[in-house]
């Protein structure tokens, strides 16, 4: 079953049927116990460090071009790891995500996840309050990711590319890796098909 929003100009489809509901501002969903998108690169066991594919996701087909998809991501966080994100995916071996998430321990942070066969993991900042804005940018097979606490000025966090970049599907996930599943809220959701001119500076 398709998903359409109102500013998305392409259908999403879900991971599992009924997990997002639609709503006049955006949409939420409630991630699945002990759920993530991870290839620990370490190989190891635990839940923490475990190569898990199975978290929620809605991902659609944008087509080519540059582009641009953000949105204000709450999160009602129970459990460490747990997380609201906007996704880029080319296959199960190549993707990245853009996280409001759970440390182990302290306020809740953006954080970035790039697979190339195995993951990454790297922290950008802490965020003050409850919510944040998350933004993936496409330009060629270059992607970037910024994030916003004021939705004015967006902080740079990373550029990169990976093998499927420029053909990617884009969307949202939901995550709790250790937890029993946590209630994630998207809103102001926009999608634009333009080219970022600075991909540091994200104008």
């Amino acid at each position: 079953m398709e998903i359409r929003l109102q500013d998305v100009d392409f259908p999403l489809v879900p991971s599992a049927a009924g997990a997002w509901q639609v709503e006049e501002a955006g949409l939420t969903a409630r991630a699945l116990p002990r759920s993530d998108l991870f290839i620990d690169p370490s190989g190891g066991g635990s839940t923490a460090a475990s190569t898990l594919l199975n978290a929620l996701t809605l991902l659609g087909d944008p087509g080519p071009g540059d582009l641009a998809l953000s949105a204000r991501v709450e999160v009602d966080f129970r459990d460490t790891f747990d997380a609201g994100v906007l996704l880029i995916r080319a296959d199960e071996e190549h993707w990245a995500k853009l996280c409001f998430e759970q440390p182990p321990a302290g306020r809740p942070m953006v954080v970035s996840v790039v697979t190339r066969g195995v993951s990454d993991d790297a922290n950008a900042f802490t965020v003050e309050g409850g919510a944040v804005r998350l933004r993936i940018a496409r330009v060629g097979r270059v992607i970037a990711f910024h994030a916003s606490t004021d939705g004015e000025r967006w902080a740079f966090v990373r550029a990169f590319t990976f093998d499927g970049a420029d053909t990617a599907q884009i969307g949202f996930e939901a995550q709790s890796p250790n937890g029993d599943g946590c209630r994630v809220r998207f809103s102001d959701v926009v999608f634009e098909r333009r080219t970022l001119q600075d991909l540091r500076d994200g104008s």
